[in-house]
């Protein structure tokens, strides 16, 4: 069956840095963008970062230039490098893989928590 397993995540003092990653399985990997999401305590979830099958990447405007999104596609795995964290990154962080014709598929999520 699909499993995406996150990990990577935990408490690190602002300005630091962590790196998250999502082994994935049970499907195509890669052929489906993959992307990393967040939700903040009584906030919604939202995109992160996302890498195409061929490697195109998209970030929302609040992590550009400090997060990273990569994909190993020898290894079913997607990485999320977070530099420079701020209080309010603070929030689970969940993998996601999309593929329109196939499927959409959540991990169950890993904690960051940055302290100010």
């Amino acid at each position: 069956q699909v499993q995406l397993v996150e990990s990577g995540g935990g408490l690190v003092q602002a300005g630091g840095s962590l790196r998250l990653s999502c082994a994935a399985s049970g499907f195509i990997f890669t052929i489906y963008t993959m992307g990393w999401y967040r939700q903040a305590p009584g906030k919604q979830r939202e995109l992160v970062a996302a890498i195409t099958s061929g490697g195109i990447t998209n970030y929302a405007d609040s992590v550009k230039g400090r997060f990273t999104i990569s994909r190993d596609n020898a290894k079913n795995t997607v990485y999320l490098q977070v530099n420079s964290l701020k209080p309010e990154d603070t929030a689970d962080y969940y993998c996601n893989a999309n593929r329109r014709d196939q499927g959409n598929y959540w991990g169950k999520g890993t904690l960051v928590t940055v302290s100010s």
